[in-house]
């Protein structure tokens, strides 16, 4: 009798993990084509613009939604009056340059001064070693989070989000085997359940803030602070309703409108904040390593930033920052070799297939995606022909063959995509290359960078791909020397 009893709760617990490990694949996996050719790029991106105007709806294999209310974001929305609406919503109240000039600027100093001071404080002696990854992710969360909630967020809440964002993006899980591989998700059920939990974990950490800022009466001051906050933007945002919203539709639609969830204002700040610090952490990393490793380019960038800063204050001005065309070819030549996105997907339709010359697809409902390798485009030896794996940041300044290349490449030709191309580009590229510049000016021009002194005299440049963005394997570490102390 204890027998049957002890099989019957075995079974019950073997019942139960199946239910929730052995999900039923709903679509076939996809067939993949790879694009490296920055010309066959221009032209599916642009040319063909009307079938490459989506990206996958589940880029990992993972449905975060399964069982509850469908959420969107503006990466991954299907191109129609939502993400018209989501994403004009992001351009204007945050991304829009007279938002830029009167309220980042002043947050994004305040934060590249507290990372100088912090550093300094760690700093005995010169040649001191320090890893600058954790610190910088601090700096431009917090940059972040200000943009994203006003000063009505307190230290503490903001270190918890930071904590939690960080875990998943570098949580060391793979993801994709567990999307595909029943097996995998019943042996790692841990790492499985840690990852489909991160839709509640999400809800209880951001939850509080939205239904708290709801509750207030309509901002005066963007919660305590001077400017209105993004959190702000989508409670006040009226988008299509469902049934309003088309995948091919590109204007607004006109019929009745209604108020955000509160698990789709969750979805959206989980995507400004982590997405946005995510690859800006990466090349601020990126092209620290790369300063470190050629010292006479660091040399040269630091005499331009001297030379236009303010010597009472020891500060580049924020008008001066975007008319520093080293600074500018640093960090672009840094974004062509190591681009923060280093693969972007489109998924297409038996109609985008055949428009781009690809086998017709089975006609089971197989979807097809291009996968566009940013990095391979970024080193093409038919766009760059002069030492296209070196790191020549002169390449962009006035005479070089990268002077006319921008971060977003245009519609005539494509030569790097470290934001991605077409519709679909990275809508915060702008914001993320001031960011950028902000912190690399205020490190390079307060310490000198040098090799770790157990590094053989060299920076390790591994790459490896963590969940959306291409970081540096083994964290930049460096030995920095105050340029006061010189």
């Amino acid at each position: 009798m204890e027998a049957m009893q002890l099989l019957a709760a075995v079974l019950a617990v073997l019942a139960l993990f199946l239910a929730a490990y052995w999900r039923p694949r709903s679509r076939p996996m996809p067939v993949i084509i790879e694009v490296g050719d920055p010309d066959v790029a221009r032209a599916l991106m642009f040319d063909h613009a009307d079938f490459f105007s989506n990206h996958p709806d589940a880029a990992l294999g993972i449905d975060f939604d399964a069982g509850q209310p469908k959420t969107e974001s503006i990466t991954f929305a299907p191109y129609g009056t939502l993400w018209s609406a989501l994403r004009r919503n992001l351009t204007v109240n945050i991304l829009h340059p007279s938002r830029l000039g009167h309220h980042v600027e002043p947050i994004q100093r305040d934060a590249a001064e507290a990372l100088v001071a912090d550093l300094s404080t760690r700093v005995v002696g010169a040649g001191e070693e320090v890893a600058i990854r954790e610190r910088v992710y601090a700096a431009v969360f917090g940059t972040m989070a200000r943009l994203c909630f006003g000063d009505g967020v307190g230290e503490r809440d903001v270190a918890v989000m930071r904590r939690t964002l960080h875990d998943f993006f570098h949580s060391n899980v793979d993801i994709k085997l567990l999307a595909r591989s029943r097996l995998a998700r019943l042996v790692r059920w841990r790492q499985w359940r840690y990852i489909i939990g991160m839709r509640r974990r999400l809800a209880e950490v951001f939850g509080p803030v939205v239904e708290a800022r709801r509750r207030q009466s309509r901002r005066s001051d963007g919660g305590g602070g001077s400017f209105s906050s993004y959190l702000d933007s989508l409670i006040d945002l009226r988008v299509p309703n469902d049934s309003d919203d088309s995948e091919t539709g590109g204007g607004l639609g006109l019929g009745a409108r209604r108020i955000l969830r509160d698990d789709e204002v969750v979805r959206l700040v989980w995507e400004f904040l982590g997405s946005s610090t995510q690859s800006v952490v990466s090349c601020i990393e990126w092209t620290l390593a790369r300063l470190v490793t050629e010292p006479e380019v660091q040399k040269k960038l630091y005499h331009e930033l001297i030379a236009a800063g303010d010597h009472r204050k020891g500060q580049v001005s924020d008008e001066r920052l975007q008319e520093l065309p080293y600074l500018r070819a640093v960090i672009l030549e840094s974004l062509r070799l190591h681009p923060p996105l280093p693969t972007i997907l489109r998924e297409v339709g038996p109609e985008g297939a055949a428009a781009a010359g690809a086998p017709p697809p089975p006609p089971d409902g197989t979807p097809v995606r291009f996968l566009f390798n940013a990095g391979q485009i970024g080193r093409d030896r038919k766009t760059w022909t002069e030492d296209p794996d070196e790191f020549k940041p002169e390449r962009f300044l006035a005479g070089g063959e990268g002077e006319d290349v921008s971060p977003l490449p245009g519609p005539k030709k494509i030569k790097m995509m470290p934001f991605g191309a077409g519709r679909r580009h990275c809508p915060g590229a702008g914001l993320s290359m001031i960011h950028v510049g902000c912190f690399v000016a205020a490190l390079v021009r307060e310490f000198e960078w040098a090799p770790p002194a157990d590094g053989g005299g060299g920076v390790d440049l591994t790459g490896t791909n963590t969940l959306f963005v291409r970081m540096m394997a083994p964290p930049l570490r460096a030995r920095i020397t105050p340029r006061t102390s010189r």
